[in-house]
């Protein structure tokens, strides 16, 4: 039945969908869910902080929604929810506690008092509910007018020509010395043509940024004086960080901004998504948003109602409620129109795919409508398929439309050139990962192939520690991850050896190298190829500082690692049967060789029982007569043929090359020894010739095709 509001103001019905505040009609339009609430208001607060409570009188469909005569864009907001306290069954009301709208385009301020917005007074899953009202305490929700800055033409880059580059929206200018002060560490500093220039001369076609979803600082950090750098605590799912705009309240303009300088310059955005858990933690958090609104509608409990969490960070999304599959879907499609953003990146997908908790499905409710939507189905989407639990590392397992993270790939890679593992495992990583991603439809591109990304070591630490050193964040070294795979070569950490320096450096290039060489998509992050180091730090998710930043002052081992990054990143954009989106499969090609052939030192062959042995060597030789890539316009693409051969073990070796079947002549196009990848000898080999490869050295050869 209908509620007499609490104050005079006219309130008139409104309608339930959209949800979120929408100007119209000389007001605003409030509408937000709540199947648990016996009254809603909506607070509107002044600059001064007066707050003036309007309930909303009508629900339908369990949103409670009501046009608010006189109100304009850029009124601040938030909601009081009515209702039962009883955490036994999950149930939180708190009218005390002001609620951030989940759709919310806009959010300003920050959790500056954790006390003031916990919602419980005593043990949080059995004490009262707390009388302390949060309002001055908690971020607040703002009524944004639709529109802004065009974000142009979406470049639709194909899946098999894509090469990603993660990168922080503040970490990434934040250092560089040519980009103006006050757009450093910004949307629009990302925007500056200084920063267009490198990614575009470095030749990458798409940027994944750690989350932009408005989120705040987990009490545990703020406790320490520290700061929640990468984002993976989120508030709000429509609102842009506000920290990230130069100019304050203008984030959603130079967000789209961004967007459409990236466009403009043929450069995809994908953003990494957190719908698996919120910044209000468990029980113990905060009430902000989800946990005053409706508990149950929006996290994983279990049969006592106490709060489940199968993503380590105190809390779950419940990924089976029809609220949280309308969030996130609606989420979603406003980044993808209104925002101009071209593919998302979800953060610990595998919970999305465990409704209830349980078992993965990669059909379950929430997938399902993520792949079945008309636009979300065009955008580019990729899963972390992992997530806290044994049950949730899901590694090649989800649905025809997804790519995923391959974590595999970057073990594999790892372990090989730190000299650890045979060739059998490498082979399949190297062509696609078939055994993976081929028995579900999928497309070898679907396997994002990466080494080094934000969540661990950088690629210089990789290569000179043999252990995380994460002193700094406050934890004593417990936070981070210890299967780290990486070697030192010989001495932990910085050192002036020049032997060691050098092997590390053609390390780090035979890593890269192998990574832009292989069948897939690529991924690296941002830094990599300016020789960044977090000094052995493999978790540096709350340093807001020079640990995290991209260093932009180039030393002569940074300059030469760039050259060397842009030119295996060409080399792989000119040469379409190195990133074919079809996987191998033994077909005969027009010169009558299978399409893929594992080839040992001697030029010969692997047999059956090669793979079975220790090796560490592997040639791989690819047909291009019958690449399988194709142009824009859907014809094939006839390439050269590719000799690539990997040599982990530290002795050189003196290799064979294939007999004139393969070719008529084999010509050296990468050579990791060199800093710049460049050949030291530019001479054409002959069929059968011998070819040393040093230690730990990778070579590609190319076998012109003939005409």
């Amino acid at each position: 039945m209908a509620i007499r509001p609490v104050s005079d103001t006219q309130v008139l019905p409104g309608r339930p969908f959209p949800l979120g505040s929408h100007p119209e009609a000389g007001g605003v339009r409030f509408a937000v869910t709540s199947a648990v609430a016996e009254r809603v208001e909506v607070c509107l607060v002044d600059d001064d902080g007066t707050e003036r409570r309007v309930e909303l009188t009508e629900r339908t469909f369990g949103v409670w929604h009501g046009l608010v005569p006189g109100v304009t864009p850029g009124q601040r907001y938030g909601y009081r929810v009515h209702g039962p306290y009883d955490p036994s069954r999950g149930l939180r009301s708190n009218p005390n506690k002001l609620l951030v709208d989940p759709y919310a385009r806009r959010i300003t301020g920050t959790l500056s008092s954790p006390a003031a917005a916990r919602g419980y007074v005593g043990d949080p899953e059995r004490g009262r509910p707390s009388p302390t009202d949060s309002l001055g305490s908690v971020p607040l929700s703002v009524v944004t007018s639709p529109g802004g800055p065009d974000t142009g033409v979406k470049p639709e880059v194909p899946f098999e020509e894509t090469v990603v580059y993660e990168l922080h929206v503040r970490g990434f200018t934040k250092q560089h010395p040519d980009i103006p002060e006050h757009l450093r560490g910004t949307y629009l500093g990302l925007a500056h043509p200084v920063a267009i220039e490198h990614l575009t001369r470095l030749g990458v076609t798409a940027v994944e940024l750690l989350p932009v979803h408005s989120f705040v600082d987990e009490p545990s950090l703020t406790r320490r004086g520290r700061h929640n750098y990468w984002g993976y605590s989120p508030l709000g799912y429509f609102a842009p960080h506000a920290a990230y705009a130069s100019e304050p309240g203008r984030e959603v303009e130079e967000f789209r901004t961004m967007v459409a300088a990236l466009h403009a310059a043929g450069i995809e955005v994908i953003l990494d998504v957190v719908y698996n858990h919120t910044c209000e933690a468990g029980p113990e958090g905060p009430t902000l948003s989800f946990r005053g609104l409706d508990a149950p509608a929006y996290y994983l409990h279990d049969q006592r109602g106490h709060m489940a969490d199968i993503t380590g960070c105190g809390n779950t999304i419940e990924a089976a409620s029809p609220t949280v599959v309308r969030l996130v879907t609606d989420s979603l499609r406003y980044w993808a129109t209104e925002m101009g953003v071209d593919g998302f990146r979800f953060d610990l997908a595998s919970t999305l795919g465990r409704p209830h908790g349980g078992f993965f499905d990669r059909d379950s409710t929430m997938l399902t409508a993520i792949t079945t939507d008309p636009v979300l189905s065009r955008c580019k989407l990729i899963a972390e398929p992992w997530d806290a639990t044994g049950e949730g590392y899901r590694v090649g397992d989800f649905g025809a439309q997804w790519a995923e993270w391959n974590g595999r790939y970057r073990d594999t890679v790892r372990d090989f050139w730190r000299g650890q593992d045979a060739v059998r495992e490498l082979a399949s990583r190297l062509s696609g990962s078939s055994d993976l991603y081929d028995h579900n439809r999928r497309r070898p591109w679907q396997s994002v192939n990466f080494v080094t990304a934000h969540d661990g070591f950088t690629l210089r630490d990789l290569v000179s520690y043999d252990r995380k050193h994460n002193e700094a964040n406050g934890e004593d070294n417990r936070d981070g991850t210890d299967d780290n795979r990486s070697w030192n070569h010989g001495v932990e950490g910085e050192t002036r050896d020049p032997e060691v320096r050098a092997l590390r450096t053609r390390q780090a290039r035979n890593l890269l190298a192998t990574l832009l060489l292989s069948t897939g998509t690529p991924m690296f992050v941002a830094g990599d190829e300016l020789w960044r180091t977090q000094k052995g730090n493999n978790n540096a998710y709350c340093l807001d500082d020079e640990t995290s930043w991209v260093d932009w002052s180039l030393s002569e081992d940074a300059e030469a690692m760039l050259e060397f990054t842009r030119r295996v990143v060409r080399l792989r954009a000119e040469s379409p049967a190195l990133r074919q989106p079809e996987f191998f499969d033994g077909r005969q090609t027009p010169t009558g060789r299978p399409d893929l052939i594992w080839l040992g030192p001697d030029g010969a062959e692997l047999t059956e029982a090669d793979w079975f042995e220790e090796r560490r060597f592997l040639g791989m030789w690819i047909d291009g007569s019958n690449s399988q890539s194709r142009t824009r316009e859907g014809e094939l693409v006839a390439d050269h043929s590719w000799l690539l051969l990997l040599n982990a073990q530290a002795e050189d070796v003196e290799a064979t090359l294939p007999g004139e079947e393969f070719g008529t002549s084999f010509t050296p196009v990468l050579d990791t020894r060199s800093l710049d990848g460049v050949p030291a000898d530019d001479v054409t080999l002959a069929p059968g010739a011998a070819l040393p490869v040093a230690g730990r050295s990778l070579v590609l050869l190319r076998i012109p095709r003939e005409v």
